[in-house]
């Protein structure tokens, strides 16, 4: 019995089909355009969205900063120019003529550094005792502690100020530094940390190791808090450079920090515009410095502690 096979002709040969597998022809091959994904899409219409919250959020640092660098007559125009001018050195020299600025700068940074570093010490090494360390009373002195976060602190001027009367520290930077040295939401803050992001068995380690309990907080509990350390740090700082009330109170117009200095550049029935815009320009270069130079370490922080968590 003889089996004849068909040879493909030319033409088909020459067809435009692809070859043939086994048991037949292969369909040709249709072009597929690529097709944009649901989620693609959304962040195309994500990044506009993103641009116009950020040119909102820095318009009025820009407006700050533009504003000392016109004349009074100029920014009562309406529409107001939108354009810095040339006038921003002369403004800043007639803020340091008025009041004692300088001066306040120092005060201010004195203060916040000082606020700062106490607080990230105390608060770190509280949090540390509350998390790890086993004593009587702990769980009452942490329900003390967290109810100190309900009482206004409108309620503790006077008796504070009686107190830094008897102290005789008023009109001192110490009477603004001793009293927010350490806050309840610090050792909160610090205590959570701790508990979550040091194992025991890291201290018990550290004890066989011959390591005293100061001894453990310093070189093993923390290098471990350097994330939650730059977030608090961070508040800390924030909230004691713009503190305006207790300053006000206990130090003399003679011995100003910055918003006591600010307050005095806006007194009087008529407000110049650009002297109090300037001077709170002035203001605020140290904490965008600090921002500039310590930003990155701030943020690595954060994303650390983020990913801890």
């Amino acid at each position: 019995m003889s089996v004849t096979i068909d040879k493909p002709s030319d033409a088909d040969a020459a067809s435009p089909r692809t070859p043939a597998r086994a048991g037949g022809w292969r369909r040709p091959r249709r072009s597929v355009t690529p097709s944009v994904s649901e989620d693609e899409r959304r962040g195309l219409l994500r990044y506009p969205f993103l641009i116009v919250v950020v040119l909102l959020s820095a318009f009025p640092v820009y407006w700050t900063f533009m504003i000392p660098s016109r004349t009074n007559d100029v920014v009562g125009q309406t529409p107001p120019p939108l354009l810095p001018g040339g006038h921003f050195l002369e403004n800043a020299r007639r803020v340091f003529d008025t009041v004692e600025f300088e001066k306040a700068l120092i005060n201010s940074l004195v203060v916040a550094g000082s606020i700062t570093l106490c607080t990230l010490f105390f608060c770190s090494l509280a949090g540390f005792a509350f998390a790890k360390l086993r004593f009587r009373g702990r769980g009452a002195l942490l329900a003390i502690v967290i109810a100190t976060m309900m009482v206004p602190v409108q309620l503790g001027i006077i008796p504070l100020y009686i107190e830094m009367q008897k102290f005789g520290w008023a009109n001192h930077l110490i009477a603004v530094i001793a009293p927010t040295a350490v806050t309840a939401f610090g050792v909160v803050f610090m205590r959570q940390y701790t508990e979550q992001a040091i194992p025991d068995e890291l201290l018990e380690a550290g004890r066989m190791d011959g390591c005293s309990t100061f001894g453990l907080y310093w070189h093993v509990v923390l290098p471990g808090l350097r994330p939650a350390m730059a977030v608090l740090g961070l508040l800390t700082f924030m909230q004691a450079w713009n503190d305006f009330m207790w300053p006000l109170i206990v130090l003399s117009p003679q011995n100003p920090t910055v918003q006591v200095a600010l307050s005095t550049l806006s007194a009087g029935y008529y407000r110049d515009n650009t002297l109090v815009l300037g001077g709170t320009a002035l203001g605020t270069l140290p904490v965008l410095l600090i921002f500039a130079v310590f930003g990155r370490q701030i943020i690595s922080g954060i994303m650390e502690g983020a990913v801890k968590g």
